[in-house]
C-alpha cells in the first residue's frame, strides 16, 4: 500500500504505527511485569495493520483488510482492557459477545496467516480446529472425549493455552527485539560489510567469487535468519560477480542458495527457530548459541570443501584485485556489524543481561551508526531515509513471524487441548519398533514434508511438538532432539519439489530450478548428514561442557563430511565416489 509516490500522509502514518510497534517491544523490555494478556493481545493488535492493509495490493484486499483489521485490532484489544476480569474465568467464555470475539480472534489469526505465507499452515490450523471440535466423532484411538465450545475457545483466546500461549510470548519478547536489531543493521552499512570482509578475506582465493558468497552469506543470515532474504541480498551482489567469471549459471544458484540456508542455523540469530527453542527446551539462550555454532561451522565447511571440489574440473577464477575493497573500506564498513555485535556479546557475557535486554543495547549502537555511511559523512537526509528503512523493515518482519507464530500456536494448542500430540507421539513410537535410528528417519522425513508447506519455524515447532517426546523416550537429550528437528525442518529450502531459496537463485541468474537444486543437494549435503552426525557424535554439541571433547568430535564429522562432499563433487566415476562417500560416513557414524 505504501508507495515512493504515495501521499506524505500515509507515509508518515505508516512511520508513526512503525514507530510505535518498534516503542512497544523495546519498551517491554524495561517495564518490568506486564500481565500476558496485556502484552501478547497488544502485540497482535500493533502486527495486524501490516499483515491486512501495508501488505494490500489490490483495492478489494484493502476493503477487506480493513474489516479483517479493525475487527482483529478490537477483539485483541478488548481482551487486553479486561484481561483482570478474564483471568478469573479460568479459560471458560461466559457469553455470546465472549463467544463471537473468540471467534474472531481465530479467524483473524487465520486470515493474517494465509495473507502473510500462503494457505498451507493455516489450512493445516483449520483442520486442527475442526478437530478439536468434532473429534469426538472419529473412531478409534485418534477420536477424542469432546471438548465444550465454550471452554475450548476460551483456552483459545481468553486463556494462556491458545493463541496467547508460550510461543506468543516468544515472538513478543525475544523474537520482536532481536527482528528489530536486524532491520537497524540492514538500514545502514552492515551488509557492505559482510560483503567486503568476505571479498577480503577469500576473494583473491580459486572459487573465490563463490566462497566471498559463502561468507558473506554466514555473516549476513547471521542477522537475517531467513534464506529467502540472504538469497534476495547477499545474491545481487554475490551471483553477477559469479556469472560474470564464467560460473556456471547452475553452480552460481546453488552456492548461493545452499549458503543463505546456512543462515538460519548461524548463530547469533538464527532466525526465529531459536527463541523458540528457548522457551520449549527451557535452556538459555547463549546455551542454544554454543551449541548450534560447530555444527553451523561444519555445514559452512562442507560447502567450502564442495567448492574446492567443483574446482578440480571447472574453472572457477577469484575476484580480481581490481574489483577488491580496499582495506580502510573494509575496515570502515566491517565496523557497521563488529560495533553492534560487540555490544550485544559485552551484554550477553560482561553485564550478564538477558538476551532481549543485551540486543536492546546493541539496537542503540547500531541507531546512533545510522548517522553516517561508509565515507564517515554525516547527511541527515539520508539519516532520516536509513531510519526509515529500519522502521519500516522491522515493522514488516515482526508481523510476518507474528503471523506466522499466532497461527502455529493454534495448532499447538489443540495438540495440547484434545492429546492428540501424545497419540501422534505413540504413533512414532511403534511405528519406529521402539528404536531410535527408524525414528529419527519418520522424523526427518515428516519434517521435509511439512517444511515444504509452512515456513522453518512453523515446521520446526510443529514437528517438534509431535516428535520431540518420542524421541527425547527413547534417549535423546532434550536440546538434541530439538536441533535435530530445527535442521531437518530446514531441508525444503534445498530439496526438490519444493525448494524455496533455490527457486529465488535460480530466477535470478536464469537457469533451470532442477539443475540448481541437483547441485545445491549435493553442496548441501551437510544438511542431511550433520543432524545425524549429532545424534552419532553428542559431544559435537556441548562446546560449553566438554570443550575438547566438542573439538575432536567436530573435527571427527569434519573429515567424514570433507570426504563425502569431496566424493560427491570431485569425483566423476562411480566406485570412486561410493568409496569416498562411504568412507566419510564410516568416519562420522562407526562407534568408537
Amino acid at each position: 500500500m505504501l508507495q515512493d509516490d504515495g501521499p506524505i500522509r500515509f507515509k508518515l502514518l505508516w512511520l508513526a504505527l512503525a514507530a510505535l510497534l518498534v516503542v512497544y517491544h523495546i519498551g517491554l523490555i524495561f517495564w518490568g511485569l506486564v500481565p500476558n494478556l496485556v502484552s501478547r493481545p497488544l502485540h497482535m493488535a500493533l502486527v495486524l495493520p501490516w499483515i491486512f492493509l501495508f501488505a494490500a495490493r489490490s483495492r478489494a484486499q484493502l476493503i477487506s483488510g480493513a474489516v479483517f483489521a479493525v475487527l482483529g485490532m478490537a477483539s485483541a484489544i478488548w481482551v487486553a482492557w479486561n484481561h483482570d476480569a478474564l483471568s478469573d474465568q479460568y479459560g471458560f467464555l461466559e457469553n455470546n459477545l465472549q463467544i463471537a470475539i473468540g471467534a474472531t480472534l481465530l479467524i483473524c489469526v487465520l486470515e493474517a496467516a494465509r495473507r502473510a505465507i500462503g494457505w498451507p499452515l493455516p489450512v493445516v490450523a483449520a483442520l486442527a480446529l475442526l478437530y478439536a471440535l468434532f473429534g469426538q466423532h472419529i473412531p478409534g484411538e485418534f477420536g477424542h472425549s469432546g471438548t465444550p465450545l465454550k471452554s475450548f475457545l476460551g483456552t483459545m483466546t481468553i486463556a494462556e493455552g491458545g493463541i496467547w500461549g508460550s510461543l506468543t510470548a516468544v515472538s513478543v519478547g525475544v523474537v520482536a527485539v532481536f527482528v528489530i536489531f536486524g532491520a537497524v543493521l540492514n538500514a545502514g552499512e552492515a551488509g557492505q560489510g559482510f560483503m567486503n570482509v568476505a571479498a577480503a578475506a577469500a576473494g583473491r582465493l580459486k572459487g573465490g567469487a563463490a566462497k566471498v558468497s559463502v561468507i558473506s552469506s554466514a555473516l549476513f543470515g547471521s542477522i537475517s535468519g531467513s534464506a529467502s532474504a540472504n538469497v534476495a541480498s547477499t545474491g545481487a551482489i554475490t551471483l553477477p560477480a559469479m556469472t560474470k567469471l564464467g560460473y556456471p549459471k547452475r553452480l552460481a544458484g546453488a552456492v548461493e542458495a545452499v549458503a543463505s540456508s546456512g543462515g538460519q542455523i548461524m548463530p547469533p540469530l538464527m532466525g526465529a527457530g531459536a527463541f523458540v527453542m528457548v522457551e520449549l527446551t527451557g535452556v538459555p539462550y547463549t546455551g542454544i548459541m554454543a551449541a548450534a555454532i560447530l555444527p553451523a561451522i561444519l555445514y559452512f565447511l562442507a560447502v567450502w570443501v564442495g567448492i574446492n571440489a567443483y574446482a578440480r574440473h571447472t574453472d572457477l577464477k577469484g575476484i580480481d584485485a581490481k574489483d577488491q575493497p580496499g582495506l580502510k573500506d573494509v575496515a570502515i564498513t566491517s565496523a557497521f556489524f563488529l560495533v553492534p555485535f560487540a555490544v550485544l556479546l559485552w551484554g550477553m557475557f560482561g553485564l550478564k543481561v538477558t538476551p532481549q535486554y543485551a540486543a536492546c543495547l546493541a539496537i542503540g549502537a547500531g541507531a546512533v551508526l545510522l548517522f553516517t555511511d561508509r565515507g564517515l559523512t554525516v547527511d541527515l537526509r539520508a539519516t532520516w531515509d536509513r531510519y526509515e528503512n529500519a522502521l519500516l523493515t522491522a515493522a514488516r518482519q515482526v508481523s510476518l513471524i507474528a503471523a506466522i507464530i499466532l497461527c502455529a500456536s493454534i495448532i499447538i494448542g489443540v495438540l495440547s487441548v484434545t492429546g492428540l500430540g501424545v497419540k501422534i507421539t505413540s504413533l512414532i513410537l511403534s511405528g519406529a519398533g521402539g528404536l531410535l535410528w527408524p525414528a529419527l528417519l519418520l522424523t526427518a522425513l515428516a519434517c521435509l514434508i511439512l517444511g515444504m508447506e509452512v515456513p522453518t519455524t512453523a515446521a520446526y515447532v510443529i514437528c517438534v511438538s509431535v516428535a520431540g517426546p518420542a524421541l527425547i523416550q527413547l534417549g535423546l537429550e532434550p536440546l538434541q532432539a530439538h536441533l535435530f528437528v530445527f535442521w531437518y525442518a530446514l531441508l525444503s529450502t534445498i530439496t526438490p519439489p519444493v525448494c524455496g531459496a533455490v527457486f529465488i537463485a535460480s530466477g535470478m541468474v536464469r537457469e533451470n530450478w532442477l539443475r540448481v537444486a541437483i547441485t545445491a543437494m549435493a553442496l548441501g549435503v551437510g544438511l542431511y548428514i550433520i543432524p545425524m552426525g549429532m545424534i552419532a557424535n553428542p559431544d559435537l554439541i556441548r562446546v560449553a561442557e566438554s570443550p575438547a571433547l566438542a573439538i575432536i568430535a567436530f573435527l571427527r564429522v569434519g573429515l567424514g563430511l570433507g570426504l563425502i562432499s569431496y566424493g560427491l563433487i570431485a569425483m566423476r566415476k562411480p566406485l570412486p565416489t561410493l568409496a569416498l562417500c562411504a568412507a566419510g560416513l564410516l568416519v562420522i557414524f562407526a562407534p568408537i
